[in-house]
C-alpha cells in the first residue's frame, strides 16, 4: 500500500488538469504522478486483501487537498500578476528614482513592457536619455509628474 496518497474524482481531473499539470505538492510530484499511483495501487491491490475503507477515503481527502491547494496556488499567481501590471501602469507618467551603482537615476516613466509576464519600466532622464528594461522592485521614490 502506498502512504499519504490521496485522489479525486474523474470529474474533477477535467477541471483543473490544464492549472494542476504544472503545480507539484511537498512531495515534489505532480498531480497527475499523484493520480497514477492511486490508480497503480488500485490495479495492483490483492482483491482479497482490499484496503481498509478508512484508509483509502483518508487518502481521497489528502489528494483532494493537495489539487485543492494546487488550484488555489495558480489564482494567488495570476493575482499577485494582475497586481503587478496594474502597479505598473500606474507608474506611467510618473517621476521615479532609480538606484544605478552609487547614484540614482531620476526620470518620466514613458513605457511600460511585459517579459516573461513581468513588468518592466523604461525611463526618461532630464538630459534625454532612455532607460529601458527596469523592474518595477528598483524603483526607490514615485513622484507625480507636473
Amino acid at each position: 500500500m502506498i502512504a499519504q496518497t490521496t485522489a479525486i474524482s474523474a470529474a474533477d481531473t477535467g477541471q483543473t488538469a490544464a492549472s494542476s499539470s504544472a503545480a507539484t505538492n511537498a512531495f515534489g510530484l505532480s498531480f497527475d504522478s499523484l493520480l497514477k499511483i492511486i490508480l497503480t495501487q488500485l490495479t495492483y491491490q490483492d482483491p482479497l486483501k482490499p484496503m481498509d475503507n478508512f484508509q483509502f477515503v483518508s487518502q481521497l481527502a489528502q489528494f483532494s487537498q493537495v489539487q485543492q491547494g494546487q488550484t488555489m496556488n495558480d489564482r494567488l499567481e495570476s493575482l499577485v500578476s494582475a497586481q503587478a501590471t496594474n502597479q505598473a501602469t500606474d507608474l506611467l507618467g510618473t517621476i521615479v528614482d532609480v538606484p544605478a551603482g552609487s547614484t540614482t537615476l531620476t526620470g518620466t516613466v514613458t513605457a511600460v513592457t511585459f517579459d516573461g509576464g513581468t513588468p518592466r519600466i523604461t525611463i526618461k532622464t532630464s538630459d534625454d536619455r532612455i532607460i529601458s528594461n527596469l523592474a518595477i522592485s528598483s524603483v526607490t521614490q514615485i513622484r507625480k509628474g507636473n
